[in-house]
């Protein structure tokens, strides 16, 4: 069961049992201060942070946890808050976008809660896969073997390799672009190379005035850890500007607890412009060589020193600028600013220094 902290919160990990066996008087002095370990203390050495700003914050959960709401007409969007699903529904069944398992069962219930008192089918007819990540299509085994599972033919590869039984790979795929037609919707798949991920596509629904691109913009906020653990930071940086080449008026992003807007992904794009320009700033200012001499030939800590000066640095201006305008902007941007110092060195080959 879970316990009670000093302030009343629930505490996950619930009371604190008693250790088995022996630890060393170092071992035990190494866990303390770190929150969560045993014989800590909850809360008190976690840094803190900044308000999250009012505009990225989405709409109250239900007492289920999740909430579902109208984009326009019959194109729905499912969210708990920190993840984002949609679904159609249409005469012929419900097309499903994504399938996250912290919704989990709550899709269903999602569509439950707007097919039946419409008068249409609640049936999940299509799911269409944005790309093979599981925090993001984990949960499609919650649904019926007859689905027809659709997406990018890297995406189909990558899960037939991955081999998880809670990510059936998609029977149906496409290379570059695909129009789909089900139940008089129109759905428009493209793929203009690897982004977020090799596999990561772009959903254009056009009668709605709606795209979504998972793991790009988090529309209200700062992109997370290290760009959302992008892994093709080049192709992540021209993702948005595909984007924006369609015409669309709601964009739904995959993560957190609103619906983004066009200017949401302008300002995601300035951001990272910005981002860029501060890190190669930073490579020029700032010297390797006292870390070199202070580590000797401890190289790994040398250059983890002089990696997180060089973010830290470039990260700086950015949290001054951006802050109040994008949540957790203090949070995430020194890891942003570490990736892109990464791309620099490697993908564009502009070493300077280490």
């Amino acid at each position: 069961m879970p316990g009670r902290t000093h302030d009343g919160c629930v505490s996950a990990t619930g009371p604190r049992e008693t250790r088995r066996g022996a630890a060393s008087a170092s071992a035990q002095e190494t866990l303390t201060g770190v929150p969560g370990a045993q014989g800590s203390r909850p809360f008190g050495s976690m840094p803190d942070y900044w308000p999250i700003p009012r505009a990225a914050l989405g709409p109250a959960l239900n007492d289920l946890g999740y909430y579902v709401g109208r984009v326009t007409r019959n194109l729905y969007w499912v969210t708990d808050g920190v993840y984002q699903a949609a679904f159609i529904t249409t005469s012929d069944g419900v097309v499903l976008f994504d399938a996250p398992p912290a919704i989990g069962r709550n899709l269903q219930r999602a569509v439950d809660e707007i097919a039946l008192p419409n008068g249409v089918t609640n049936r999940v007819t299509h799911l269409i896969l944005s790309h093979h990540h599981a925090d993001h299509v984990g949960a499609s085994f919650l649904f019926d073997k007859n689905v027809v599972r659709i997406g990018h033919e890297e995406t189909r590869r990558l899960l037939l390799r991955d081999d998880d039984p809670a990510r059936p790979a998609p029977e149906e795929t496409f290379q570059n672009h695909r129009t789909l037609d089900i139940g008089g919707e129109r759905i428009d798949l493209a793929w203009y190379g690897s982004n977020h991920s090799p596999d990561n596509i772009y959903i254009h629904l056009p009668d709605h005035d709606a795209f979504m691109l998972v793991d790009v913009v988090i529309s209200g906020w700062a992109p997370g850890s290290a760009s959302n653990l992008v892994e093709d930071l080049s192709g992540y940086l021209e993702a948005p500007a595909n984007a924006l080449a369609h015409p669309w008026k709601h964009f739904i992003g995959g993560h957190m607890g609103r619906l983004g807007t066009r200017d949401d992904v302008s300002m995601h794009q300035r951001y990272m412009a910005d981002i860029a320009t501060s890190v190669r700033d930073a490579i020029a200012t700032v010297d390797a060589r006292p870390y070199f001499q202070r580590y000797g030939n401890n190289v790994s800590a040398a250059l983890r020193q002089y990696h997180d000066a060089v973010s830290e640095v470039a990260a700086a201006p950015i949290k001054g600028k951006y802050r109040g305008a994008l949540g957790a902007v203090d949070v995430t941007a020194a890891r942003t600013a570490l990736r892109f110092m990464e791309s620099i060195r490697f993908d564009l080959g502009r070493t300077g220094n280490p």
